[in-house]
């Protein structure tokens, strides 16, 4: 048994220099490799979260933009509506007018043809009224000398 004790206190001696190389190894590591790498990963993840965070404020803008269009478009699509119906009542006033002014006219018309007929009727009686008066005479004096020239 001491000889096993002696053999594993040989192999404990013999380990430390390995031992000690591997700590010198890990703590090299430690420094040169791990300390740097890990430096870059999170000066990558930094930068990718910066990243990400300027692309969700661009898409923020963007949306913040487009729901502007959107209500510019919708002004002016109300506006061009708005116009729409106003050049409709416009042309619906002219249209309006524009036969009144017909009526008014054709109204003038009617009333002037009217005055017109009146005045033609009043010297139509009034020719017949001369004329009847003369017929009245030429009948009178063709049927009294027929009676005149009768009764001798």
């Amino acid at each position: 048994m001491q000889e096993t004790i002696q053999q594993l206190g040989n192999l404990f001696v013999a380990s430390v220099p390995t031992a000690v190389l591997f700590i010198v190894v890990v703590l090299a590591y430690q420094i040169l490799v791990q300390g740097p790498l890990t430096a870059i990963l999170e000066k990558r993840r930094a930068l990718t979260e910066g990243a990400v965070a300027d692309a969700q404020k661009a898409i923020a803008k963007a949306e913040a933009r487009a729901a502007e269009y959107a209500e510019k478009l919708r002004q002016a699509r109300a506006e061009v509506f708005r116009a729409r119906e106003q050049r409709i009542k416009q042309w619906q006033a002219e249209r309006e007018a524009a036969l009144e002014a017909a009526r008014q006219a054709a109204g003038q018309k009617v009333r002037q043809a009217s005055a017109q007929l009146d005045a033609e009727s009043a010297a139509a009686k009034q020719m017949l009224q001369a004329s009847a008066g003369e017929l009245a005479n030429q009948v009178a004096r063709a049927v009294l000398p027929m009676a005149a020239g009768g009764s001798h």
